[in-house]
């Protein structure tokens, strides 16, 4: 493939924005060129997090609601899928009582450290990238054990920039999906 101009990044997203369902109906306060400009001339392609989002919209939009539990393992995660559950929630509140890099306890108002909740969702995949390999050697595939991890940024841990990183490390560790308070 060969890569595209700035200007045909900046016609593609608008084109994307104007034709895909996904976007009907959002607004935004920023351009098509504001996007292609901060986010470099290689686009990066995040699998685990584009699938799982992918994943995600499916669901919303076909299912009359969602079942998520919170899960702060991966060997947690694994179960609620084994169990049946089609998507994980990854809870700031849960994170800063116990799961946070910090090895500390702390209450729900973003004390802990910016890259605890990227770890965890981190480590979550990468139990279900495994619980995948040994279910393929196997020669099985009935379990799908990618769920979408929806994850909590709480109130981004500072201001614009400090939320933009916060989602990048969000999206390169694989969350499907993320919300901010």
């Amino acid at each position: 493939m060969t890569r595209q101009t700035r200007d045909q990044q900046i016609a593609a997203l608008e084109k994307d924005w104007a034709e895909n369902p996904r976007w009907k109906g959002i607004k935004r306060g920023y351009s098509a060129a504001d996007v292609v400009r901060l986010r470099g001339s290689v686009q990066i392609e995040h699998t685990l997090a584009k699938q799982g989002a992918e994943k995600l919209w499916g669901l919303v939009n076909t299912e009359p609601f969602v079942n998520a539990l919170g899960a702060l393992t991966g060997n947690q995660a694994m179960q609620q899928v084994k169990a049946g559950l089609k998507a994980i929630y990854l809870s700031g509140w849960q994170v800063a009582g116990d799961a946070n890099s910090n090895g500390e306890m702390y209450p729900d108002q973003s004390l802990y450290s910016v890259d605890s909740v990227p770890k965890v969702v981190k480590k979550i995949n990468a139990t279900f990238k495994r619980a995948d390999e040994i279910q393929w050697s196997e020669g099985k595939d009935d379990i799908d054990y990618f769920a979408p991890i929806v994850a909590d940024a709480e109130a981004g841990f500072g201001g614009v920039l400090n939320a933009f990183e916060l989602m990048k490390a969000m999206i390169e560790a694989g969350a499907a999906g993320v919300h901010f308070e």
